[in-house]
């Protein structure tokens, strides 16, 4: 009896374009020419780490790998840490890279890329859907990455229930000529699925590169002609509008990895003429849901896709689970966010299931937390983190904003507006930048660790009753003098050495100005960021402002 297959490309003309390569189109037979001969260059064993960044590389990896029935697998990174996690099981692992520099651990590596001389192929192959065809990592956000493997068949019917969801937003009758360009990679789960699957399986085109930098978007978008797709994160694109460069028409946008605020969907679609879809998934399950931001909360589940709640035996609602079944999932499969079932088929998304935080006697969620901050004009990026236990019994959240125009204060005023008093943070900490993975994910180990440094002790000072300069200033009612409270300020600096490095040797005191009395025994705080060329900072006792300024780079002496 004959294995059943499913074909490598769904049907296109295949003397069209594929992909895109710096403004140059490559058809799709090509694409099988120099898929076919990179497949015959393949160890006969083993399973291929598909580490190229180059995406119409990755995507001659990927298909090469199946042309000869093995399983790619896909890292979120290609740190040796990473690498050591996919190096057991029977068929031994190799490398697939386009960087020749790139230290892969002293595994076997295959240079990937396009050759010159391959052969158009116009007979597209069938592929088993049996075939476990990738091996994807979860990201890490909710825990340590775990592998997932996902077979040929249930891949080609994810990808084309999301291909008929966005055709049907876009009031097209396919996908067939709409150029993807990306600015997540190929290795997780949502640029794989969204950019090199829906070429190959969703009729599509694909752009190879993966531009970061806003300018770089733009000229990038500029190449590829229209209709155009972005595929992006709300990170990377409030990035790119806060910008304000000159952006082409873009007739689908496509974001996920985290909510995006309605504000900042509306001002996309102003920006690229066109309309923003939000995707909903996880690795575990794939794409699972899709909606329009503008037009309302409410997601929809993609083709056959249904949705229950499974209460805990004892009833509690702490222990309820999510889970969701049909089409491509074909075991139910747990989802990890907690969700509000309007139907089977529709729910609006409230939040992790393991970001629940409770305060006072009081539940909300991370993701909540986070989509009000930032949607604060003037929020560049911000992030809640919820700290051990403190030694009062009370947890207090705490915020990293990157935020150069707002103070603290600010920051916690235009929260108060939208949360219960028991979550807005107790502090508002400025940070330079947050640890984000190269999707705009903010991982929960990452997240922590960051945490962990910024709250080193090296901005919190206790002043003793016995400091020797309260003697003589003043008698009767000692207050410490202003240039104590400027040491404390570099004291805070040398313990930041990314702000220490930005002022020179000899920083500069641009301006101060010493807003309240302090006296013996108080417990300081030092806050710094970011501010122009130099650094702001703000001298706290409790949450209140004893002093506050601005360092200017030394000039070189």
């Amino acid at each position: 009896m004959t294995a059943a297959t499913l074909p490598l490309l769904a049907p296109r003309d295949l003397h069209a374009p594929l992909a895109w390569r710096r403004g140059a189109p490559v058809s799709a037979a090509q694409f099988l020419g120099d898929a076919t001969l990179l497949a015959e260059q393949l160890p006969a064993r083993g399973r291929p780490i598909n580490l190229c960044q180059d995406r119409y590389r990755f995507a001659l990896g990927l298909a090469a790998a199946l042309l000869r029935g093995q399983t790619s697998l896909m890292p979120p990174n290609a740190l040796p840490e990473t690498l050591r996690t996919l190096q057991g099981g029977a068929d031994a692992p190799y490398a697939l890279v386009d960087d020749a520099a790139l230290d892969v651990g002293g595994l076997h590596a295959v240079f990937v890329e396009a050759p010159a001389d391959a052969a158009p192929v116009h007979a597209v192959p069938q592929i088993p859907v049996d075939l476990e065809a990738v091996c994807l990592l979860t990201s890490g956000s909710t825990g340590p990455p775990q592998p997932h493997a996902k077979r040929w068949g249930p891949l080609v019917a994810n990808i084309g229930a999301e291909a008929e969801r966005l055709a049907g937003f876009l009031g097209r009758p396919s996908l067939h000529g709409l150029n993807v360009l990306a600015t997540v990679p190929a290795q997780h789960s949502y640029g794989f699925e969204s950019t090199v699957l829906l070429a190959l399986l969703g009729g599509a085109c694909f752009d190879a590169g993966r531009p970061f930098y806003p300018a770089d978007i733009a000229e990038a978008l500029q190449r590829v002609p229209a209709p155009r797709a972005l595929v992006t994160t709300p990170f990377h694109l409030k990035t790119l509008l806060l910008a304000g460069v000159a952006l082409p028409p873009v007739e689908l946008v496509l974001s996920a990895t985290a909510p995006l605020s309605p504000q900042l969907a509306a001002q996309a679609e102003a920006a690229f003429d066109g309309q923003l879809v939000e995707i909903y998934g996880c690795t575990e399950a794939g794409q699972v849901a899709a909606r329009r931001t503008t037009a309302g909360e409410t997601w929809q589940t993609l083709g056959a896709l249904r949705i229950w709640r499974e209460d805990a035996a004892d009833g509690d609602s702490a222990g309820e689970r999510f889970l969701v079944q049909g089409g491509h999932v074909v075991e139910p499969t747990p989802l990890a966010d907690v969700l509000e079932l309007q139907d089977d088929r529709h729910f609006r998304l409230l939040g992790r299931a393991n970001d629940l935080i409770h305060v006072a006697g009081k539940r909300s969620s991370l993701a909540h937390l986070n989509f009000h901050l930032n949607r604060i004009p003037g929020v560049d990026d911000g992030a809640f983190w919820m700290p051990e236990e403190h030694a009062d019994g009370i947890t207090r959240t705490l915020a990293f904003v990157v935020a150069p125009t707002l103070s603290a204060r600010q920051v916690i005023e235009a929260l108060r507006a939208h949360l219960e008093a028991a979550f807005v943070p107790r502090r508002v900490i400025h940070v330079p930048s947050l640890p984000r993975e190269a999707t705009g994910k903010l991982t929960a180990q990452a997240l922590a660790r960051f945490a962990r440094d910024a709250l080193s002790e090296g901005d919190r000072f206790e002043i003793p009753a016995d400091h020797p300069s309260f003697a003589g200033h003043f008698p009767g009612q000692p207050v410490l003098p202003g240039v104590v409270l400027l040491s404390l300020v570099l004291r805070a600096l040398d313990a930041q050495p990314a702000l220490r490095q930005r002022l020179g040797a000899v920083p500069q005191i641009a301006q101060v100005k010493f807003i309240a009395p302090v006296g013996p025994g108080t417990a300081l705080r030092v806050a710094l960021r970011v501010h122009g060329s130099g650094v702001a900072f703000e001298v706290l006792r409790d949450d209140a402002a004893v002093a506050r300024g601005q360092l200017a780079p030394g000039h070189p002496t």
